[in-house]
């Protein structure tokens, strides 16, 4: 992973567990100054000392200027990053940060909002619900997590005036005890605009849940890569429309990262499926949909080649 964005040294004030598995990272400016202000739902990505570039959402209040807090899991098994940061790095230590960059930003004309969180994916569903209480709006939120003792931000959650809207589901690791996602999902409320964050089964499981509410109020964001190759995945050709130019895209390679090496100029943002920003339109070929933000109408011209591919030989892109 890398970021093309500037980067500022901040100071680590904090690293400290909060659940099992789970510590809590906070970064300040040596001299205190403010820093770049950010909205709910905001990320940062930063340089972990292997010198990886990681991104972590922010959990901390939106209207705070002098900190950026961060939760981070240790993932044994995934690339190193999270083991770098909890293992390797101590207060006093400084980090190469980038400002605060949002794909998941919450509407601002919305009023009610249902949180869908599991595990990890809390942390920017706790600075959603921070800056919705702050501008007095609704809100209700189903944490899905293994057991109490790896749970995030308990204390916060069952605050006064928090804890009335909040439904923490403990299923110990047993997918039979899965919260069952149907009654709550069956009609949307008020017009409630959906945020989902957690283990990509968990959002697919909404995804299908959700393809009666209206495609844009529906919103996803993965905290880990998205299952961009699969096994027994091929290469494909993509034919673009408009130029008449067709490129060859690996099986280890996304459409995206092809049509970028080729030079061109290519919109996207979170790359793993959730933002919508790289949608492109299709007119040929069948397409191989691995994204969480197309209702199934949509899926019939239009692709996500951040994560997407063909089912067959060539795809035609309409660009």
């Amino acid at each position: 992973m890398t970021t093309d964005q500037p980067m500022m040294p901040l100071r680590v004030t904090r690293n400290e567990p909060i659940a099992d598995g789970i510590n809590l990272f906070e970064f300040r400016a040596a001299d205190g100054a403010a820093l770049p202000e950010f909205s709910a739902g905001a990320h940062i990505a930063l340089r972990v000392p292997s010198g990886a570039i990681r991104k972590y959402s922010l959990c901390n209040d939106p209207a705070e200027r002098d900190r950026y807090q961060i939760a981070v899991k240790r993932e044994t098994s995934g690339r190193g990053g999270s083991i770098d940061l909890i293992d390797n790095v101590k207060p006093g230590d400084t980090l190469m940060v980038a400002a605060p960059v949002n794909d998941f930003g919450l509407p601002p004309r919305a009023t009610d909002f249902l949180f869908i969180a599991g595990g990890i994916g809390i942390t920017p569903i706790l600075a959603m619900i921070r800056q919705v209480q702050a501008s007095g709006k609704r809100f209700r939120l189903y944490y899905c997590s293994r057991s109490a003792e790896t749970t995030a931000f308990r204390d916060e959650l069952a605050a006064p005036g928090i804890r009335e809207f909040v439904t923490i589901h403990y299923d110990n690791g047993d997918p039979s005890c899965s919260l069952d996602l149907k009654p709550i999902l069956k009609e949307r409320q008020n017009r409630e605009h959906l945020y989902c964050c957690g283990p990509r089964p968990l959002m697919e499981a909404v995804r299908a849940m959700t393809d009666h509410w209206s495609p844009t109020a529906v919103h996803f964001e993965a905290f880990s890569d998205a299952d961009t190759h699969k096994a027994g995945d091929k290469t494909f050709r993509v034919h673009l429309a408009k130029t008449g130019t067709t490129v060859e895209v690996p099986a280890d390679k996304t459409i995206l990262e092809v049509l970028r090496a080729a030079g061109l100029d290519v919109p996207s943002s979170c790359e793993t499926g959730t933002c919508g920003t790289c949608r492109t339109k299709y007119s040929g070929g069948e397409a191989d949909h691995r994204d969480l933000v197309l209702a199934e109408h949509e899926k019939a011209d239009t692709i996500m080649i951040c994560v997407s591919r063909a089912k067959g030989d060539e795809i035609t892109l309409e660009r």
